[in-house]
């Protein structure tokens, strides 16, 4: 694994350095983990957790199936649930909460801007707009910014550009445009965006599809160019896919595109919704490669873990192609969203998390490597970001996700047997090594029931 400090990025002090440390755990030990609390591993569900999950099984539509925790605070890397049990949190709501549940730097300015105006909509202008795009845009080092809510807004809004992109400047016939994505990607689950999926889950039932869409095998940069022809207007990639394990390209792979795409006149999209805003130890995961794409899809982080707020960002020969009317979003860069991102870029532009996502990530990939032989097969990432593939012996992912919640850890599987470890940024070497005893301990234990 290779793990790198963004130039410029602040030193990071020892997991005790609180000053570092955006949040403690609220007067506890962070190394003692929920039990030092007088809390209660997860084993069956009390009342209180059993009528959460009754009536959102009644009312809800059952588009996910979700562990059976019903969280009702959350503070740092913290979450508790409505029987007063406290989790180490190691999914952090798929990097969405980069920063920490409630990080105060984020919730006071949300707060702040309740008390002002949340919603204009773009028919009028508001105060915080400008200076959210204005800093967003400085941070990408590009011209302009589309601002949209959700992550699969953020890539339809990729596509319809790339297109309109296509059509008026590279000189694509209309309705002749193709865009070049990988195979197992993830880029949300509108129909658009299904239409080029290799899940059959998230296709099964759904068609017609969209047309317009080539996937290659990611990490062939081969494939990519044989894949591009004269009515190619974009390459759609996910730097590192996280859906489909945390899986890290070949060193050549995106450095090569970048430069196909240059060489024949297409745009680099590149989908950061979950690698970017320091989740990989740099801003972007494409820096880690030196790689700069045309365009950036960004979400999740950005919205401080408080609203949804997403964004298209592109230089103006690109983004410029929109015309009044042709695109648009009632909720899109509302004061409320934008006041946050704000927020958020400032603390990006100081290096701290990248910074502190490169040096602990370290932390984390060696202790969960040692774990290789023992229940674990292999671990790939980077930064706080690890995808972590269990000897399907010992149980489906999921058994194990159960198995950890029930230890006050909790994480996410993908494809059968791989666990996905994406802890908010502000957690601490200490709640690293508990996290790892835990999944040890678990993988142990799993161990000797197969033996029995």
């Amino acid at each position: 694994m290779n793990v790198a400090t963004e130039p410029g990025g602040s030193d990071v002090a020892g997991p005790r350095a609180r000053e570092t440390t955006p949040f403690a755990e609220p007067g506890g030990s962070d190394v003692a983990g929920p039990r030092a609390r007088g809390t209660t591993p997860l084993a069956e569900p009390g009342e209180q957790t059993a009528a959460a999950i009754a009536i959102e099984d009644h009312y809800t539509a059952r588009n996910y199936a979700p562990l059976p925790v019903v969280a009702a605070s959350a503070d740092g890397v913290w979450v508790t649930d409505v029987e007063g049990r406290r989790y180490l949190d190691c999914l952090a709501a798929y990097s969405a909460v980069n920063f920490g549940h409630r990080n105060p730097q984020i919730t006071a300015v949300a707060h702040a801007q309740l008390d002002a105006m949340t919603l204009a909509s773009r028919a009028f202008h508001n105060d915080k707009l400008g200076p959210f795009c204005a800093a967003l845009a400085a941070l990408c080092r590009k011209d302009m910014v589309l601002p949209m809510n959700s992550g699969a807004e953020a890539v339809e809004s990729g596509i319809k550009v790339a297109r309109k992109w296509g059509t008026d400047v590279k000189g694509v016939p209309a309705g002749d445009a193709n865009i070049v994505v990988a195979q197992n990607n993830f880029h949300g689950r509108t129909i658009s965006i299904i239409s080029f999926s290799s899940d059959p889950s998230a296709r099964g039932g759904f068609g017609p599809f969209t047309p317009g869409f080539t996937a290659v095998p990611f990490g062939d940069a081969d494939a990519v160019a044989a894949a591009i022809d004269d009515n190619t207007v974009a390459v759609l990639l996910e730097p590192i896919q996280g859906e489909a394990g945390i899986i890290v390209p070949p060193d050549d792979f995106l450095p090569r595109v970048r430069e196909i795409c240059t060489e024949r006149n297409v745009l680099m999209i590149a989908d950061e919704i979950q690698a970017g805003l320091a989740r990989t130890g740099y801003t972007f995961a494409c820096d880690h490669w030196g790689v700069v794409p045309d365009m950036y899809l960004l979400g999740k982080a950005l919205g401080g873990s408080v609203v949804p707020l997403s964004a298209v960002v592109a230089d103006a020969e690109v983004l410029g192609v929109l015309n009044p009317g042709e695109h648009g979003s009632t909720f899109g860069g509302n004061p409320l969203a934008a006041a946050i991102g704000t927020t958020v870029v400032e603390m990006l532009a100081t290096g701290e998390f990248q910074a502190r996502s490169a040096q602990l990530g370290e932390h984390l990939h060696a202790r969960l490597r040692a774990l290789i032989g023992h229940g674990v097969l292999a671990v790939r990432g980077f930064g706080l970001w690890a995808g972590v593939d269990i000897d399907p012996a010992l149980g489906t992912g999921k058994q194990l996700c159960l198995g950890l919640a029930a230890r006050g850890l909790l994480v996410k599987d993908t494809h059968g047997s791989t666990l996905r470890f994406a802890p908010p940024l502000v957690i601490t070497s200490d709640e690293i090594d508990w996290a790892v005893d835990q999944l040890e301990s678990a993988l142990a234990e799993a161990g000797r029931a197969r033996v029995d």
